[in-house]
């Protein structure tokens, strides 16, 4: 796959390829530099959900601004879309 640099140093992952690996906006990815050119790879994170019975719940920080019912629907949304597709 071939990608530009734009003046500010950018690169966009095509949309197929974000969906694909899981990455959305604020994910962190690690730059490693090799003898071939760079790699980027997703920065994975412990989940701040643990089970508590039938239930996960979050036990981390909330990043200012989250909507969290928001986020569940976006989440049930893709949901659906994954097994839409199976």
């Amino acid at each position: 796959m071939k990608l530009k640099i734009d003046r500010a140093g950018r690169i966009v992952l095509p949309k197929p390829t974000r969906d694909r690996l899981g990455l959305r906006a604020g994910t962190d990815l690690e730059l490693v530099e090799g003898p071939d050119g760079v790699t980027l790879r997703p920065i994975h994170r412990r989940s701040s959900l643990v089970r508590k019975g039938r239930f996960l719940i979050h036990t981390g920080v909330l990043p200012a601004g989250c909507d969290v019912l928001k986020a569940i629907e976006d989440d049930r949304e893709q949901r659906l879309k994954t097994l839409a597709r199976q």
